[in-house]
């Protein structure tokens, strides 16, 4: 039982609402997609199911730890937080240390337990920045230290994200950059003068890498190679289409029998689509759509800078991953290869979305 001081409000109780019920939906469609193929890679049915459970254990305890810790000793994690981060970005890099997956080094193996160090790295990088900006607020529309050193900082390290690579979490991190920057007061002909630099090396290494284009040209025309590069889109937008208004059934999909790949990962929103159709979907996204209304009004209301700043950056993860994620699945942006929070299964981006709920309730007490 969390305990407060009399001079404390209560959580925010909305938030973790629907975080639990976004956990609870998460949690049942993980089992309905990965059973049939668990049964057939590790003879059990509830391989996944069982793993999720324990991740889920683990984000929970995170969570409450975080609503325990007073926001403001946080910002002794700000610095090495950055130290740690670049550690980890390092390591991934190292052969036999980081774990490839898919020709992606982005995983590290500690004991039994394999976590990717970018979800990681985005709470370390919103903490340091909600610390710098609130530190040196008297800088923030100058250009040298109020922006300059920020970004150094947060572009050195995505620098380190691309190299991985993984050049969807490198945007999203930019994009927290921006967005942090334009909150505590930079001048926006900087911010604009910054997109503009960006710009180009993000074209250049989209183009540069020749499977980052061909991610563009199939989602401009996934049938143009529907067995090959294409295929994986289109199927998402079969169980879409099969979903109908109401959907076919909790547990009777038929997309996930190996038509398609990482159903209970970065496509389960599909899933959902087919097994509970337009109305499972529409409550998904109006779900996410009050988490981040909660979020930025707790921020909004928060007692100072720093817990303003944070909260509004810890929000603006979850919001940016959610919108990546959904439009990607649906086929109105190119595929970023980001987890839907608190539903896809994976153990490092539940437990990392539940700590920064953590963060969120906390500050929700302080409100003012």
């Amino acid at each position: 039982m969390i305990r407060f001081d009399a001079t404390e409000r209560n959580p925010d109780i909305i938030l973790l609402i629907v975080t639990l019920i976004l956990v609870i939906v998460g949690t049942v469609m993980i089992y309905s997609s990965s059973s049939i193929m668990a049964m057939e890679r590790f003879k059990d049915g509830q391989f996944f199911l069982k793993k999720q459970l324990i991740f889920v254990l683990m984000g929970l305890g995170a969570m409450l730890l975080m609503t325990r810790i007073p926001y403001e000793e946080l910002k002794k994690f700000a610095y090495p937080g950055v130290i740690v981060s670049l550690v980890l970005l390092t390591l991934v890099l190292i052969p036999k240390i980081g774990v490839r997956v898919g020709g992606a080094a982005r995983w590290l193996k500690v004991g039994f337990f394999t976590f990717q160090v970018t979800e990681l790295v985005k709470i370390f990088v919103v903490l340091f920045l909600a610390h710098f900006l609130t530190r040196k607020a008297m800088y923030t529309k100058e250009l040298l230290r109020g922006i300059v050193i920020p970004m150094g900082v947060t572009m050195f390290l995505v620098g380190l994200v691309v190299i991985e690579p993984d050049f969807g979490g490198a945007v999203l991190i930019t994009m927290i950059l921006m967005f942090m920057l334009y909150l505590a007061g930079a001048r926006i002909r900087y911010l604009a003068g910054l997109v503009a630099m960006l710009i180009p090396v993000g074209v250049g290494a989209l183009l540069f890498k020749s499977y980052r284009l061909a991610r563009l040209t199939t989602f401009l025309d996934p049938w143009r190679d529907p067995q090959n590069s294409g295929f994986q889109i289109i199927q998402s937008l079969i169980s879409f289409g099969s979903g109908g208004a109401f959907g076919v059934g909790v547990g009777d999909g038929r997309q996930k029998l190996f038509y398609l790949p990482e159903a209970h990962t970065d496509f389960i929103l599909a899933i959902i689509a087919e097994e509970s159709g337009f109305i499972g979907v529409a409550i998904i996204i109006c779900l996410f759509a009050v988490f981040v209304i909660r979020g930025f009004l707790i921020s909004f209301k928060a007692p100072d800078k720093f817990s303003t700043l944070l909260a509004a950056g810890l929000t603006m993860i979850i919001a940016l991953e959610a919108f990546v994620n959904i439009a990607g699945v649906m086929g109105l942006i190119p595929l970023k290869g980001l987890a839907l929070p608190f539903l896809s299964y994976g153990g490092t981006s539940l437990i990392a979305s539940l700590a920064m709920v953590g963060i969120l309730l906390n500050i929700s007490t302080h409100e003012e």
